[in-house]
């Protein structure tokens, strides 16, 4: 799978004479030194990482890690002080405004943590905003906006403003108008972290259900690595700025790259997190009728074996074994 966006070597110094201090941070002055010594902030350092088409990708990390800052510089709502932003091969540091426009109308959408919807606007003409920008007429707008509406299970409030609608529902609306500018990334900055933790559920899958059948191009911010396990295919996770680890969910569960990783994941439900594709052919070769599929949690994988009364299954693929798996070797990883 192609990646869509790649992020080269960014690094971001905030103040005046921010570009007098890339060669300066590159060869080792930290982020104390340049703030305490020159009045600069280093937002992000040496940012390298990639987004394959259709995928999500999550970024967490602690308030002031600096990931708000990056997913801001993706759509160059921030200008980074050094580095690249390539989406699809064009680097969008290097575009004109006239460009830049067009491209954050037509190929990407923002969802943000606080709404960000327009007062005096119906949820209708809300979601047909960024369509409007577009120069769609209003017929197609009003359509369109309405098919969205009603894809995120807000049938029937369209004529309605925010603030006769909850929390939960202005941020479907939100969902629903970068859904209807039909550009093939999202990035969803906080979406969901001002939600009641019921509502915040529901909306993740949601977001999941719809990315089954659109495999948009989705960059997730956030805070919480329950969210990020859930959500992400790969999660990057940030400190102060800098990358401490990246990859998919169950390496950095499994293999933490730092201490600072394993502090996040020393919590995490191993069983609801991992699934049994890791642990295929740990059981040895066996003859068994019994099948699980390769995307089935630990958890889940126990409660099955149980009530089947078995204690190896083979782990499948679609019509293809990977291996077997045995309900000791389940438990053993659970229990770590």
């Amino acid at each position: 799978m192609s990646d869509i966006i790649r992020v080269r070597n960014l690094i971001k110094i905030f103040g005046p004479r921010a570009g007098d201090y890339v060669d300066k941070v590159r060869n080792g002055m930290s982020k104390r030194e340049l703030n305490e010594e020159h009045g600069h902030v280093l937002g992000l350092y040496d940012i390298n990482m990639s987004v394959p088409a259709g995928e999500i990708l999550v970024v967490m990390g602690l308030s002031g890690s600096g990931k708000s800052t990056l997913i801001r510089h993706i759509n160059r709502l921030i200008d980074p002080t050094d580095g690249e932003i390539l989406c699809d091969g064009t680097d969008i540091t290097r575009l004109n405004d006239r460009e830049l426009r067009d491209f954050r109308q037509r190929r990407m959408a923002m969802v943000f943590q606080k709404f960000a919807l327009l007062p005096h606007r119906t949820v209708n003409e809300n979601v047909g905003y960024g369509l409007e920008l577009q120069g769609i007429s209003p017929e197609e707008r009003r359509r369109r906006a309405g098919e969205w509406i009603e894809r995120v299970g807000l049938h029937g409030y369209g004529d309605l403003f925010p603030n006769q609608l909850s929390g939960g529902m202005q941020q479907r609306v939100g969902l629903a108008r970068a859904l209807t500018s039909n550009a093939d990334i999202l990035l969803m900055d906080e979406a969901y972290s001002a939600l009641d933790p019921l509502i915040r559920v529901d909306m993740q899958n949601m977001l999941l259900d719809l990315q089954k059948e659109l495999k948009k191009t989705v960059v997730f911010i956030t805070h919480d690595l329950d969210e990020a396990l859930k959500l992400g295919n790969r999660i990057v996770i940030l400190r102060e700025g800098v990358i401490n680890q990246q990859g998919t969910g169950e390496e950095i569960v499994l293999n933490p790259a730092n201490d600072y990783v394993a502090s996040f994941v020393k919590e995490v439900n191993r069983g609801r997190v991992l699934t049994i594709e890791h642990l295929a052919g740990r059981a040895g070769p066996a003859s068994t009728s019994f099948r699980l599929d390769r995307a089935t949690s630990l958890q889940q994988a126990l409660r099955a074996m149980g009530a089947a009364g078995t204690e190896i299954a083979e782990v499948v693929d679609g019509s293809r074994v990977l291996g077997t798996v045995g309900y000791r070797n389940i438990v053993d990883v659970m229990v770590q």
